[in-house]
């Protein structure tokens, strides 16, 4: 058993999207000997050689063993159920070149079988190959590297390379210069140990540990030079390990730094789907970065990205791309440049007949691009409404929450707004507030608030949700921020209508925004702020705030650094100040200094808002005095 197949802490921290169970389950397929091949009693024959004989008889029978058909699972198998795994992992012990040669030749055919991955491990095959990552001789180590890369190919495997030493000897192989066209036989075998070394670390970057040392075995700036190479063949396995790693952000901020957006941008154009495939894999990871965006669009990136949407038959090539898209789209500047490119119309061409993978990048990438009215109209004169509200009732939460961003942002527009009524959008929308994801909850209620803005009758629409009222009140009672501070919004588009406020007020939404007025979560502030001074409209809901303690923490946001919240908290002490307690509350909580200072803003809706609330203090002051004097 191998001594690094213990289930410690560090089992449990790998990132790898494979799944260890797809390969369990291939295994539970079962072996079915039924149409045994003649091949496999020829094995069991070899088999016995190789236990017995002597060198010369073992290098035959390692070649005669060669011949067979060793793709076929059959063959395969047969190798392992009459011990001769344990043979040829124990040859890679001799002293004899041609022997360890030979064996890991066929290891490296045979361990592309899952259930060879495994049995390879159990038997402590892995440490053997690690060692002989050292070997002088460079047919053996890059046997032992690929050998490396199909075994690594499950979670246990990748633990016991990085606990021999494997990682920092693999991140060795990747030294060599490949820069030049024409490479002498020796450098070309240089190239080809560095090639297999990247492969292994391709397998073995699926966890997060070995991401780290891969960092931390100065990994970084050899793939970055090996990213330079013209050789394809290397490019392919370089690229796979950086887009593995570039889940991490030290790779990201590196994969910036070292120079490597100009090169992965430069393979965008080459004439290979995989290695294409894997650069737009690793610009779509990377480009969560503002700088990294800019890169892509100063070395023309854009424009090979758009290019290869046409490559829509290869779903890998498309999920990678669009994903890109996505991410660079972002930053309005590259918005900009897609526009110029006619990206639009590709994209919405897209939200039909894809995977959820491609479809969940698409509508992340409308969404973006929506936040340009000039690209919201491009949607709608090219059918894109339609089948955006349509992935409205799917149940990837991805996708969901991409699809209510990209409605919500279309929404803005009233003739999109029709387009989305008439098709029952808002409605839809509405139901997701009952997701059970919070990232889904709030992107359908962030899309709602336009919605409400721009609807023909917006009061009446959102009456005729049955429960949808009470449904987004009792919402308040997340416990996450970003779902707060959406409801609130909708809730202040809501209570735009009177009757709407009514029935929310009866749901008892003045005690629950009144409970969540100690936040100091600026963005949750600004929203509840807005939806205090729309509820303050109705009824006695001035002196409900009051009462619910709701007043004096609204002054201390008055000291917050963001100008939007100023903004919104005096709109909402104005509205609050019509009721006198509340003055007499504002007033002890030192609100008119701070008030002051904001009368001589250059935001005019902020400078009235703080003298009207102001003035409403002093009236009631001046009253005072009056009754108290005469």
């Amino acid at each position: 058993m191998s001594p690094g197949g213990g289930t410690g802490a560090e089992g449990f921290s790998e990132s790898s999207s494979e799944s260890e169970d797809d390969e369990e389950q291939a295994e539970r397929r079962g072996e079915s000997h039924t149409d045994v091949p003649s091949e496999y009693w020829h094995i069991q024959k070899l088999v016995k050689y190789l236990k017995g004989g002597n060198q010369t008889a073992t290098v035959i029978a390692l070649c005669s063993m060669r011949d067979c058909n060793l793709a076929q699972e059959a063959c395969q198998l047969a190798i392992r159920d009459v011990g001769g795994l344990e043979v040829l992992i124990n040859l890679l012990d001799t002293d004899e070149l041609k022997c360890k040669i030979g064996s890991l030749k066929i290891l490296k055919e045979i361990s592309r079988n899952s259930q060879i991955r495994r049995a390879i491990a159990d038997l402590g095959g892995l440490q053997t190959m690690v060692s002989l990552l050292d070997s002088p001789d460079k047919e053996l180590k890059c046997l032992a590297a690929e050998t490396i890369a199909n075994v690594a190919k499950f979670r246990r495997a990748r633990r016991t390379v990085r606990q021999y030493g494997g990682i920092q000897r693999l991140v060795e192989l990747l030294d060599c210069v490949p820069n030049s066209t024409t490479l002498s036989a020796e450098q070309e075998k240089d190239v080809e140990v560095a090639r297999c070394g990247a492969l292994a670390l391709w397998s073995c970057s699926k966890s997060t540990r070995n991401k780290e040392a891969i960092r931390k075995a100065g990994g970084i700036p050899l793939l970055a030079r090996l990213l330079k190479s013209p050789q394809k063949n290397v490019l392919i396995p370089v690229v796979g390990t950086l887009q593995e790693c570039a889940s991490e952000r030290s790779y990201r901020i590196a994969i910036q730094s070292e120079g490597m957006i100009e090169d992965l941008v430069k393979n965008l154009s080459c004439d290979n789907q995989e290695l294409q495939m894997h650069c737009a894999s690793a610009i779509f990871k990377c480009a969560e970065d503002k700088q990294t965006r800019d890169l892509v669009r100063q070395y023309d990136g854009l424009q090979s990205l758009v290019a290869l949407l046409k490559q829509a038959d290869n779903k890998q090539l498309l999920a990678a791309t669009t994903g890109a898209i996505w991410k660079c789209s972002i930053s309005m500047k590259n918005v900009a440049k897609f526009e110029e490119y006619k990206a639009l119309q590709m994209l919405v061409a897209l939200l039909s007949d894809q995977p959820e993978e491609v479809l969940v990048n698409v509508v992340g990438a409308l969404g973006e691009c929506a936040q340009r009215p000039i690209n919201r109209a491009t949607i709608r004169k090219n059918g894109g409404i339609p089948p955006l509200v349509s992935l409205l009732t799917g149940t990837n939460q991805a996708l969901l929450v991409n699809v209510t961003r990209a409605v919500g942002a279309c929404a803005t527009e009233p003739e999109n707004m029709a387009i989305i009524d008439r098709l029952d959008g808002v409605r839809l929308l509405w139901s997701l507030l009952k997701n059970p994801n919070p990232a889904v909850q709030a992107s359908a209620a962030w899309a709602i608030c336009p919605c409400i803005e721009n609807a023909k009758d917006a009061g009446e629409m959102v009456r005729s949700f049955v429960g949808g009222l009470e449904l987004i009140v009792n919402l308040l009672k997340s416990p996450n921020a970003e779902v707060l501070a959406s409801v609130c919004a909708a809730i202040s588009k809501i209570a735009k209508d009177e009757e709407n406020l009514a029935v929310i007020t009866d749901h008892g939404v003045v005690p629950m925004l009144s409970n969540l007025t100690n936040t100091t979560d600026d963005k949750l502030r600004r929203y509840l702020s807005e939806a205090i001074a729309r509820c303050c409209m109705w009824g006695s809901n001035r002196a409900a705030f009051g009462e619910a303690g709701a007043v004096a923490p609204l002054v201390r946001y008055l000291c917050s650094k963001d100008p939007e919240v100023h903004q919104a908290t005096a709109q909402a002490l104005f509205q609050l100040s019509r009721d006198p307690d509340n003055c007499i509350t504002m007033h002890q909580s030192g609100v008119v200094k701070l008030l002051l200072g904001m009368m001589g803003s250059t935001d005019e809706t902020l400078q009235e808002a703080a003298a009207s609330c102001v003035a409403n203090i002093r009236h009631l002051a001046l009253a005072n005095e009056k009754a108290r004097y005469g």
